[in-house]
């Protein structure tokens, strides 16, 4: 293993290229040595980010013109479908930690289904690790291609996997609600995303469709080793970034709200990124902010058998840079937490 592992960023101008930037700044295992937007081609990072000005990074260039020899690994940031055919471009010795949902479904049909197209990079598909760090370490510690998870199923999936997988909850009438800030739409203008149509209200979007939900059914589904249906609704807030996602869950014969909270608590007590939180306790996004933790708490429905498991991330760091950084850290055998030290910031 090499002492500095070189990475190179696609899709470098993006809100979570951005993020990735900020991160590895701190990073004392990493060096950047490329990063590509095209749109942006040309030009110093300073100069499309001015809070990342004063770190010595290279220019921005177009993916086409890279150099991939002198890169350990690559994050691909790039839209769904582009990231298949670039990744099926690159090298062997070349590590991949993608960050869109390119690789994140097994099967290529449900692929097809919810993003229109067929995959077009089937045999990578095949390959590719889901990289839910707490979940699916030692498979992430071998992968060459890890799929980091959408933010939702990240902050879902962490709620709701132990419990599953204990049989703790019943599989049938699953329920989420989920928030995010406006940064999960990605940067590009969008009329949906103008300050004037976000500001002072909240919204659901994707009601019924949106392309996270499949993904959830398959973690949710695997845990409890059978197909299961999550009914879903993402709704956004205005806020810049953040995420909060309360589960409705029903308990199976015998169990309550303290197995479900000490099944969560013994699961993550050597994790350093998530933490569950004690009886009365409620998470909140304002609480994670900046960080790459994940707070979960437990509740009592007053439904009798039923219970609520809230949890809540920043969608841009274990929700996405973060979270790849996580992975990365992994694949190449570094400290986990490194480059993910930071606290919250609050207010």
């Amino acid at each position: 293993m090499r002492d500095i592992v070189r990475a190179g960023i696609l899709g470098a101008s993006g809100y979570t290229g951005a993020d990735l930037v900020r991160l590895l700044a701190t990073h004392t295992g990493v060096s950047i040595n490329l990063m590509t937007a095209n749109s942006h081609a040309g030009k110093p990072m300073a100069e499309v980010y001015p809070h990342l000005g004063g770190l010595n990074l290279p220019d921005l260039i177009k993916w086409e013109d890279a150099d991939w020899s002198d890169l350990d690994v690559v994050f691909c940031g790039l839209p769904h479908g582009t990231t298949q055919e670039i990744i099926a471009t690159l090298p062997d010795k070349v590590k991949v930690v993608d960050l869109s949902a390119d690789f994140r479904l097994r099967n290529p049909d449900t692929y097809a289904e919810w993003y229109g197209h067929e995959h077009r990079a089937p045999h990578l598909q095949k390959e590719a690790v889901y990289g839910l760090s707490e979940l699916n370490r030692e498979p992430i510690h071998k992968a060459r291609l890890v799929a980091c998870p959408g933010c939702y199923p990240t902050a879902t999936l962490l709620a709701l996997v132990p419990l599953a997988q204990k049989q703790v909850i019943l599989p049938d009438d699953l329920i989420v609600d989920a928030k995010s800030g406006v940064t999960g739409a990605g940067r590009a203008v969008k009329e949906a995303t103008l300050f004037s149509e976000v500001a002072e209200g909240m919204h659901p979007y994707s009601v019924s469709r949106h392309r996270h939900s499949p993904e959830i059914e398959q973690e949710v589904g695997n845990a409890f080793r059978q197909e299961v249906n999550v009914n879903f609704t993402p709704h956004l807030v205005p806020m810049n970034r953040g995420e909060l996602v309360t589960c409705y869950v029903k308990m199976a014969q015998g169990t309550d709200v303290a197995t479900l909270r000490s099944t969560l608590a013994e699961r993550y007590k050597d994790e350093p990124f998530v933490r569950v939180l004690p009886e009365g306790a409620t998470p909140a996004t304002r609480h994670v902010r900046g960080s790459n933790f994940c707070l979960i708490g437990v509740f009592a429905d007053r439904i009798p058998g039923r219970a609520i498991v809230i949890a809540t991330i920043d969608n841009l760091v274990k929700g996405s840079s973060g979270q790849a950084i996580q992975n990365m850290n992994l694949m190449f055998g570094l400290p986990e937490t490194m480059g993910l030290e930071q606290q919250p910031l609050f207010p």
